[in-house]
């Protein structure tokens, strides 16, 4: 294993210091640096507060900052946060309108979330993301894992919220949101977690994992290495099948790297994907494409799919302003 590492105890800590450091006028680091918060909260404006294990990067950290996130609470990698820090955080950037959590689908998100609901006073709402379609259930979720169309929910409720709707809107946005979006991932390699020092599974050199989990968690299938064309097909396929009719319409189309794929290879796989939904009806209203849900150093990307109307789409062109997601106000 070849990384830049002083300790692996130390890896999170120092991580999340250089983040704050780097972007300074967009976020600061809680207390403890058990989180990180928006620098500038916005008065009576509902707190947006997402979280998960780290290794995920800039997932959720890099959406913290004006039209999305309020605050993100990061665990060790791959390990959920404790419900002490997701109720600190909501505590520091609550400012009177209550807090909306946002929870990918993971057994140990969903009960440390729940548990930080009951400890804070406030009005507190949540909204679940369950997009990826490949498995119903895996090693860390019961029911449809929480991936990179966490991405868009975050986004969207993000740009309604810095206009004001109240909590519950957001929440029913929110879940609007998820129902409409799908995604499903394929692994060329395995990801290395820090402490374990090897990789999480073995894969051949002419091997794939096609519909892998963020963590590294089994896909559908183990297959051989085939053509992006293909892959694509397979993916695609996957999405529009669970969407059914709705893939007749306009949608925001988000290839996502894993971290260890060349921006080369995710333009190459948008255009795969691009062709493949326009030949099922779906009209590529909105483009994303890059490393925004990763899983550490894995080789591999996945394609989300979220349809969108005439409310969700001004709320995906608003204006935002993170580490990671940016377009001018």
């Amino acid at each position: 294993m070849k990384k830049f590492v002083n300790a692996v105890d130390s890896i999170l800590t120092e991580s999340l210091a250089g983040f704050a450091a780097a972007h300074e006028g967009l976020v600061a680091l809680g207390e403890g640096g058990a989180f990180l918060r928006r620098a500038r909260l916005k008065p009576n404006k509902v707190a947006l507060i997402s979280g998960g294990g780290s290794g995920h990067e800039p997932l959720h950290a890099g959406f913290v900052g004006y039209g999305m996130l309020d605050a993100a609470c990061p665990g060790q990698v791959f390990t959920s946060p404790t419900p002490d820090q997701m109720s600190a955080a909501a505590k520091a950037v609550e400012t009177g309108a209550g807090v909306l959590f946002i929870v990918k689908n993971y057994s140990g998100d969903r009960m440390n979330f729940e548990m930080a609901a009951e400890i804070l006073d406030g009005p507190v709402e949540t909204v679940l993301t369950d997009d990826d379609v490949a498995v119903e259930n895996s090693t860390y979720s019961a029911g449809r894992r929480g991936v990179a169309g966490t991405l868009i929910v975050e986004k969207i409720v993000g740009a309604a919220a810095e206009a004001g709707r109240d909590l519950k809107a957001l929440k029913a946005l929110g879940e609007k949101v998820n129902a409409r979006t799908r995604s499903m991932g394929v692994a060329l390699t395995s990801c290395t977690v820090p402490a374990a020092g090897c990789p999480t599974f073995e894969l051949g050199e002419k091997e794939m994992e096609m519909g892998v989990g963020i963590h590294g968690e089994p896909g559908r299938r183990r297959v051989p290495l085939t053509s992006a064309d293909a892959i694509a097909e397979e993916m695609v396929g996957a999405i529009a099948g669970n969407l059914g009719a709705e893939i007749h319409g306009d949608a925001v189309l988000l290839v996502n790297g894993f971290g260890g794929t060349p921006l080369m290879e995710l333009y190459l796989m948008y255009h795969a994907a691009r062709a493949q939904l326009e030949k099922r009806g779906a009209k590529i209203a909105r483009s994303l494409v890059g490393n925004y849900v990763t899983s550490l150093d894995m080789a591999g990307c996945s394609i989300t799919v979220s349809m969108t109307d005439d409310e969700l789409l001004p709320l995906w062109d608003a204006p935002v302003e993170t580490a990671a997601l940016r377009w001018a106000r």
